[in-house]
């Protein structure tokens, strides 16, 4: 690979791992073989191994539960509100940078049939449609009821990477956090911290030659199966263009073949294996001034745990 392609297969790279995981989820390069694995990524490695992430069935009950209190909260300021469904193990286990589970990429591909089922989710949100059919002044009661009232308090963050973040202290969504995990300003702290330090070192790990070297092993690997991609980035960049005008089995099966493809290369070239023994590497150079606050944002989450189980216990 030239100096120019490597320069922008890198600066590819860092846009995508800092993309993907600002939503502080799909960042995975952990190879989703066993459901009830710690959801390992770019934001939720302790750096002490004092604690422990949650697994990915433990992080979907807690959200669950989070719900199931932001209705109780709603019904009781008298307005209908219902629970999302839940999202399956193997939706969470999907979506990451570098996919090197083939079994999993041999059943879903890229995820396509989950990325449909949430379209159609949103579409036929009944809470969008039962807010949209309220009148004026109740839709305004409505969202103050439910997202808060900054007026009445206001919870502010310094992000490790600059800028503030800022919420309301009221309404139901932090009512529902407060009694999940034990206090909505210090959650809410720690939360948009651990969540939110990709920035600070995933620039240095994409550079590292030792995950460039990795991933070009990976591209000569695809290249050799008749898929030439630098990089798994560009995948995700072209993979839609890839199926466009496809029948829905056939966009399917190319996607399946693709990702299985993908993913045979990464344990191949240990691509993954990689990346997760940088993240740990760079996580502890670059994240000790956080260590703290990334211990208490696990520490909370492990704590919610037991009152989440609680609270789906009840509603069956």
């Amino acid at each position: 690979m030239g100096r120019a392609s490597a320069a922008a297969c890198t600066a590819t790279l860092i846009t995508a791992l800092t993309a993907f995981t600002a939503v502080g989820c799909a960042s995975s390069v952990g190879d989703g073989k066993n459901p009830d694995r710690p959801a390992q990524d770019f934001t939720h490695s302790n750096l002490k191994g004092q604690e422990r992430d949650l697994t990915d069935a433990e992080e979907i009950l807690v959200e669950h539960a989070e719900s199931i209190l932001v209705k109780e909260c709603m019904e009781g300021k008298g307005f209908r509100y219902w629970v999302a469904p839940r999202a399956s193990v193997a939706e969470r286990q999907g979506g990451g940078y570098i996919l090197d589970d083939v079994n999993w990429a041999r059943t879903y591909g890229y995820g396509r049939e989950f990325e449909k089922k949430a379209e159609q989710a949103r579409l036929a949100d009944p809470n969008a449609a039962y807010a949209n059919a309220l009148p004026k002044a109740d839709l305004v009661r409505y969202t103050k009821t439910l997202d808060g009232d900054l007026s009445k308090g206001k919870l502010s963050v310094n992000l490790p990477s600059g800028g503030t973040v800022s919420t309301t202290s009221t309404g139901c969504l932090a009512e529902a956090k407060g009694k999940l995990y034990g206090d909505t300003a210090t959650w809410f702290r720690v939360n948009k911290i651990g969540t939110s330090l990709t920035p600070l070192y995933v620039p240095h790990l994409v550079k590292d030659p030792r995950f460039v070297k990795a991933v070009e092993t990976w591209s000569r690997c695809m290249r050799k199966a008749g898929h030439a991609y630098a990089s798994p980035a560009e995948i995700r960049e072209q993979r839609h263009a890839l199926t466009q005008g496809m029948s829905a089995d056939r966009a399917h099966a190319t996607e399946v073949q693709l990702a299985v493809t993908e993913a045979t290369c990464a344990v191949k070239t240990s691509l993954g294996k990689t990346a997760r023994a940088l993240e740990r590497e760079y996580r502890a150079k670059k994240l000790q001034a956080y260590s703290e606050d990334i211990a208490a944002y696990q520490r909370m989450r492990l704590a919610a745990l037991p009152r989440a189980e609680n609270i789906t216990d009840s509603e069956a």
